[in-house]
C-alpha cells in the first residue's frame, strides 16, 4: 500500500525538496502541501492522508495548535513533528499535543523515509538518542508558567513502572529486555499493558508520562 502524506512546512524550498525525496520511492506520496497550520489542517479534512510532516514555527497557526486539531479529530492522519531540534523549544508541546514522533531537518534521506513509513503504519517514531536529547533538553528549561496536569500512576506494578522507565530513558524493547533479562515478547506485553492502563497513544506518549511522573533523570550537562 502507498502512504499518502501531506507536508506543512512555511518555506516552499522545503516542501520541494521532502517532495522530491519522497516521490522517489514507490511507497510514499505526497497529495497536498501547506504553508501554515490552518491551511494544512484544512487539507487533511479534504484529503485525509496517512501521515502529516509539521513545521512547528510558521506564521499564523502553528504547528502545535495544528497537531492538537488534527490529532483530536475524526482524520486518521498520523502528524510527525518536523524541527531544527536544537533551537526548537516545542518540540515537547507538539508531542505532547498528539505527534506520534518527529524528525530532525537535517536527519539522511533514508532516517526520514523510514520515520514516515513506521508513523504510516501506526507506530510511534521514537529514536533512543533523540528521546534522550529532548528529555535533557526540556529538563534544562525553566518549568512553564501552566504546569502539565499530575498524571497519577496508581495501577501499575512496580515491574510496570520499572519497563516505562526504560521506556522514558528512550530504550528499545530488546535494550529493556536485556536491562531486565526479560524476553522481549514479555517487555512487549508490559508495554501493551501500559499503553491501556495509563491511557497512552503510542509509545512516544508514554515517554512524555515518564516525564511528567519524575522518572526519567536527564543525563548530566
Amino acid at each position: 500500500m502507498t502512504a499518502r502524506v501531506v507536508l506543512v512546512d512555511d518555506q516552499p524550498l522545503v516542501r520541494a525538496g521532502l517532495g522530491m525525496v519522497i516521490a522517489d520511492v514507490p511507497d510514499l506520496e505526497v497529495v497536498g502541501e501547506a504553508g501554515d497550520g490552518a491551511e494544512a489542517v484544512r487539507l487533511v479534512r479534504e484529503l485525509v492522508p496517512d501521515v502529516v510532516v509539521m513545521d512547528v514555527r510558521m506564521p499564523g497557526m502553528d504547528g502545535i495548535e495544528a497537531t492538537r486539531i488534527i490529532t483530536e479529530g475524526s482524520e486518521a492522519a498520523r502528524v510527525i513533528v518536523l524541527t531544527t531540534f536544537d533551537d526548537d523549544e516545542y518540540v515537547y508541546g507538539a508531542l505532547r499535543a498528539g505527534a506520534s514522533g518527529f524528525l530532525v531537518k537535517d536527519m539522511a534521506v533514508p532516517e526520514i523515509l523510514a520515520a514516515i513509513r513506521v508513523v504510516a503504519a501506526g507506530d510511534a517514531l521514537i529514536a533512543p538518542g533523540v528521546t534522550r536529547r529532548l528529555i535533557a533538553e526540556f529538563a534544562r528549561r525553566p518549568a512553564p508558567v501552566v504546569a502539565p496536569p499530575h498524571r497519577p500512576a496508581t495501577g501499575i506494578t512496580d515491574r510496570e513502572r520499572e519497563v516505562l522507565t526504560l521506556v522514558g530513558g528512550g530504550l528499545s524493547n530488546t535494550e529493556i529486555a536485556g536491562r531486565l533479562m526479560i524476553s522481549v515478547a514479555t517487555v512487549k506485553a508490559y508495554v501493551t499493558r501500559l499503553l491501556a492502563k495509563l491511557d497512552a497513544r503510542d509509545r512516544v506518549h508514554l515517554v512524555i508520562i515518564a516525564y511528567e511522573l519524575g522518572l526519567v533523570s536527564p543525563p548530566p550537562r
